[in-house]
């Protein structure tokens, strides 16, 4: 054979072996993918929401992390994809299906609006994945593919509301809001309780703004004025986002302090007070399921484990971190229930979950995908920090359907089997009874 035909069949054999080690590569390399469970994490980085949902990517990222050092789940390592929608309603619903058809994760965390929740609603249905919602919302909603950890408005602005009519001896009723449908459908069911309770009409005052509204001087004058009719007044707020921090600073401009119209805010938490002046809100309330004040070594760990996580000793925490860990451990335990992370085996797993919130007890996963949870009243404090004034002496429910409201007080939901319906109307015996 020629010198040539000696160079031929080497660089050809090389070259098999080459492409036979590649191949071996790659194989690999796909076999290591497939050795993990991904998991999704869908809030805004950035846009009008990225104040209060950066956190809760964090968090997640943090929880992940404890979890592989505990050895992962089910033998694998717990991979996490994050996306950013920001604050881009239409974008969630093509980050989530991007998470779940081209990612291909188990589990999503995310959302904070009820309007994003909205847009994804329609994807985790069609590709029936699963959802964990970590934020208060405006109930009248139970989706079987998603699972309602933040407060329903049982658990948050009713008890706020009494609270304000016992404690504060409030008669005339601010419900001032971003317009879009979480405050909207709440404000509806407070307006509905109020007047059910013998709250005449003329005392009680709606408004809405955008989101992002920075312009509050002549709203903050409404309410001054609203407030002058000589009955003890209170704004009931579901400003969301980085419009409350203008919203708080017009108050102390106007000179209107907590005892003079206290403000319970639904949306504004350690995260949104962290690197602000909290002079003008200090006083005012807000009501949660969970603060960072709470005493309880569980929430001590909790706390020192993010601030070691963070790198800073003045990292916060609040109540949608803690909707967070409560429904990632649930994911956890019905995943390790079920014995394996296919949706329908891990919806039917995770009804009946109990796992330790961080205030000394366990919430349990609801048949209707909502928690049971404590509901908190803080305070404001200079710090940043709320002192706790009031909790209810138990875990509440989260009702999925409003007992006030016309077309909703007949329903309830139960994902189990056999009636399996969000919707089922008890009167006329029949599922999809919303009007």
């Amino acid at each position: 054979m020629s010198s040539n035909g000696t160079i031929r069949k080497f660089t050809t054999g090389a070259l098999a072996g080459m492409l036979a080690a590649t191949a071996l590569m790659t194989a690999g390399s796909a076999l290591a993918q497939e050795e993990t469970i991904k998991v999704g994490i869908l809030h805004s980085l950035s846009g009008t929401m990225a104040i209060s949902e950066t956190t809760l990517k964090d968090v997640m990222l943090m929880l992940i992390e404890q979890q592989n050092e505990k050895g992962g789940l089910l033998g694998k390592k717990l991979e996490a994809v994050v996306v950013d929608p920001a604050s881009d309603w239409p974008l969630f619903a093509e980050k989530a299906r991007e998470l779940i058809s081209q990612n291909g994760v188990a589990a999503v965390f995310g959302c904070w609006t009820s309007v994003s929740r909205k847009s994804v609603l329609p994807v985790f249905e069609e590709l029936n994945s699963v959802l964990f919602y970590p934020v208060q919302y405006e109930g009248e909603e139970s989706q079987r593919n998603v699972f309602y950890t933040g407060a329903a408005p049982n658990q948050q602005a009713i008890p706020a509301v009494d609270y304000l009519e016992a404690e504060e001896g409030v008669e005339r009723w601010v419900l001032a809001g971003t317009d879009y449908v979480y405050p909207r459908t709440t404000n509806k069911i407070l307006e509905a309780y109020l007047l059910a309770k013998g709250v005449a009409p003329e005392d009680i005052m709606i408004n809405y703004t955008p989101f992002g509204h920075s312009d509050w001087q002549t709203i903050v004058s409404d309410i001054k004025a609203f407030g002058s009719a000589g009955k003890k007044t209170a704004v009931v707020s579901t400003i969301n986002g980085d419009a409350n921090v203008p919203f708080y600073k017009e108050l102390g401009n106007q000179g209107i302090k907590a005892e003079d119209i206290p403000v319970v805010a639904f949306s504004v938490g350690e995260e949104e007070l962290a690197g602000i002046d909290t002079t003008p809100l200090v006083g005012h309330l807000a009501a949660w399921n969970y603060f960072q004040s709470v005493e309880d070594p569980i929430n001590d760990e909790f706390i020192a484990a993010w601030k070691a996580y963070k790198g800073k000793d003045t990292a916060v925490t609040n109540d949608p971190m803690e909707a967070h860990y409560i429904g990632f451990n649930m994911w956890v335990k019905a995943v390790e229930a079920a014995g394996t992370t296919d949706s329908d085996a891990v919806i039917d797993a995770l009804v009946g979950v109990a796992v330790p919130n961080l205030s000394g007890g366990y919430s349990s996963m609801g048949p209707n995908h909502h928690i049971t949870k404590p509901v908190l009243i803080g305070e404001i404090q200079d710090d940043g920090q709320f002192e706790i004034v009031s909790q209810t002496p138990g875990l509440v429910l989260g009702d999925e359907w409003s007992d006030y409201l016309e077309g909703s007080k007949d329903l309830i939901s139960d994902w189990r089997k056999p009636l399996a319906c969000g919707n089922f109307n008890v009167v006329t015996g029949k599922c999809g009874g919303a009007s």
